[in-house]
């Protein structure tokens, strides 16, 4: 009698059993045998994710009780409640984006039988968003280029049909003031992509020069996650935008990765700008290759394409290359002093930042202590910049701007 030996080309898996597709051979039926399970279990750890949850919440309530608007009236009862507030409000609002986000991921995979963990989410106390977002760790070898693609997309679309949507709903809500050519704090400044810059004109109309939106808790959450979801769209490795442009041109991504990433590296070192330095570190990490799906020649269709680049797309609108800096106060002129040549200062690093210019969250025991701390309300709230276009000491583009 023959050996019958399989094909390993014809593995079929499933979630519960493997099944071997044994070739015709000597007269044999190709009916197949059913072998147990050869693959582990992946590792949900849902302690892990609902602790994780639970501290990622009490971080963005942190974060978000620095947005509150502090009247120099309050007393410490009332300063207290208002940051609770806004942070509560911020944390709803920013755990709804990444919450849709994670599970556009999830619930495609469990479509497609593909074995993922609940999302962790990440606490970051010490950053003034609260979170560094969320991740799922699903098993490799299970999913084909099509598969690959529909979980990859679904995550910052469904991210985006909650981000815009709040942050319309905060802008409604927000006051146009003027920003001041000459602030008496350094303030951290967040730039706003193009996205928002639309959101703005549509509900304000066009603003003048020098004119600002009092930034609130739900418009910063917006701002968190348009920029959280174009960074996820970078078509770098294992990143949402690196398995969209896989499935798309295949191993060319590499290439594109690779580019990408030494092109940012030139970028910072000619600029001065260490923004996306800690970013650049972990894709390095990481690693900017993308491994093959089960099945790259399934095809993904004409309607998928369209999707695909359209998605990748959003970068141009949603990823601002300068997401924070900082306006510091101009010096009173010296008449009597030479005048010096004017040099061009390098941005703080992102370090620099959190501690020469860390956020204000004081709690105050008294009434006078809460009128000195916020005796210029317009400067000591959260700023979100419209309009600063003209100027040296201005932002050359509308920002988000937070006190120091």
């Amino acid at each position: 009698m023959p050996d019958l030996v399989p094909d390993p080309g014809h593995f079929s898996a499933s979630e519960d059993e493997l099944t071997v597709d044994v070739s015709p051979i000597a007269g044999v039926p190709n009916n197949g045998l059913r072998l147990p399970r050869l693959r582990p279990r992946l590792k949900t750890r849902p302690r892990l994710a609902v602790g994780l949850f639970i501290a990622t919440c009490i971080s963005t309530t942190w974060a978000g009780a620095a947005l509150a608007e502090i009247d120099p009236e309050m007393n410490r009862s009332e300063f207290l409640r208002a940051c609770l507030a806004s942070g509560l409000e911020f944390t709803a609002a920013v755990m709804g984006i990444l919450i849709a986000h994670e599970m556009g991921h999830f619930l495609q995979a469990k479509r497609y039988e593909v074995p993922a963990t609940l999302p962790f989410f990440i606490p970051m106390p010490i950053s003034p968003f609260g979170t560094m977002g969320a991740v799922i760790v699903q098993a490799s070898g299970y999913a084909n280029r099509r598969a690959m693609f529909d979980i990859a997309i679904s995550g910052p679309l469904a991210g985006l049909l909650v981000t815009i949507p709040v942050t319309l709903w905060g802008l409604q809500s927000s006051t146009v003031v003027t920003l001041p050519k000459n602030p008496d704090m350094p303030i951290l400044v967040y730039g706003d992509p193009l996205l928002l810059q639309w959101m703005i004109e549509w509900v304000h109309g066009p603003l003048a020069d020098g004119q600002t939106v009092l930034l609130n808790p739900l418009v910063f959450a917006g701002w968190v996650g348009i920029f959280i979801t174009a960074l996820n769209l970078l078509p770098i490795g294992q990143l949402d935008g690196g398995h969209i442009l896989y499935t798309l041109i295949g191993k060319r991504a590499h290439v594109v990765a690779l580019s990408l990433m030494a092109a940012a590296a030139v970028y910072m070192v000619l600029a001065r700008d260490p923004s996306f330095s800690v970013l650049l570190v972990l894709l390095l990490l990481m690693g900017p290759k993308h491994p093959p799906t089960t099945d790259d020649t399934v095809p993904l269709g004409t309607g998928r394409h369209l999707a695909g680049w359209i998605t990748l797309g959003f970068l141009a609108i949603g990823l601002t290359p300068a997401p924070i800096d900082v306006i510091e106060p101009q010096p009173p002129a010296q008449p009597s002093a030479p005048t010096a040549p004017t040099t061009h200062r390098p941005r703080p690093s992102g370090t620099q930042l959190t501690r020469r210019y860390p956020s204000q969250r004081l709690f105050m025991n008294d009434r006078a202590s809460v009128a000195s701390c916020s005796s210029d309300s317009y400067i000591r709230r959260q700023i979100f910049v419209a309009a600063a276009r003209s100027g040296n000491e201005r932002p050359k583009a509308s920002t988000t701007i937070q006190p120091s």
